[in-house]
């Protein structure tokens, strides 16, 4: 396996988009970026067999057919539940985005030597990164979904996580635990800010996620909203 890190650094990308290639397969392009591109197709070594991608975001997808046209037009895939694309069983993980799939990988091939054991790999896009937490936006992402994602990935045995920003997990039952604890942390200080009587978006920044960068402070009223919307979701089926 060679991970290929896209030149896409920022807030939410860390310091860009892992790219992955496994065998004949890449594991999300990343941007339309000549050279990133270029990098991928020289660690593919002229042997492109396909390409998969773990959801549409741009900064995961946009190089997929570019990249796929310059490898003879091989196909993109964007699996679903279950379904096996080349060495990768997809798992459905929605709530970074509806269409996010984790894809696993049952190996012991030496072409993952560099990962320590390489059993049970798990390219999780952009529902682990390998620092911070992840962006959950309202109306397209879902947090009730996000969290039913991580405690299924927390039931399997898995070896090492290759995210789509950050480094290696090599930890992931605690990185699950602590992203699952996170969460439930937010929305138990989120409650208790609606009980005291915080009501605006700045109000409730304030009490709930003090601890945010400024400049981070945008997305995490984004993410806000996603709890709201669970909020309301739990109210209006008695959870």
């Amino acid at each position: 396996m060679v991970r290929v890190r896209a030149p896409n650094p920022s807030l939410l990308t860390l310091d860009g988009t892992n790219t992955y290639v496994v065998g004949g397969w890449v594991v999300d392009p990343g941007p339309d970026d000549s050279e990133h591109l270029d990098a991928v197709l020289r660690a593919v070594d002229g042997d492109l067999e396909g390409v998969v991608l773990t959801h549409s975001h741009f900064d995961h997808s946009d190089g997929a057919q570019p990249l796929a046209g310059r490898g003879g037009g091989v196909e993109v895939v964007s699996p679903s539940e279950g379904e096996e694309v080349g060495p990768f069983t997809a798992i459905a993980t929605p709530g970074h985005a509806p269409d996010h799939v984790c894809l696993l990988l049952e190996t012991n091939s030496s072409d993952l030597a560099s990962v320590p054991n390489p059993s049970r790999v798990c390219f999780t896009g952009d529902t682990v990164l390998g620092e911070g937490s992840v962006f959950i936006a309202p109306g397209e992402g879902s947090l009730s979904a996000y969290l039913s994602s991580l405690r299924r990935l927390r039931e399997l045995n898995l070896a090492v996580l290759c995210p789509g920003h950050g480094p290696y997990v090599h930890d992931p039952r605690s990185k699950l635990d602590s992203y699952i604890s996170h969460r439930l942390d937010r929305e138990r200080r989120l409650v208790e800010a609606l009980e005291a009587g915080a009501r605006t978006e700045d109000e409730l920044l304030d009490r709930a996620w003090s601890d945010v960068p400024a400049e981070l402070r945008p997305a995490a009223a984004l993410t806000l909203r996603a709890h709201m919307e669970k909020l309301e979701e739990d109210a209006q089926g008695g959870g």
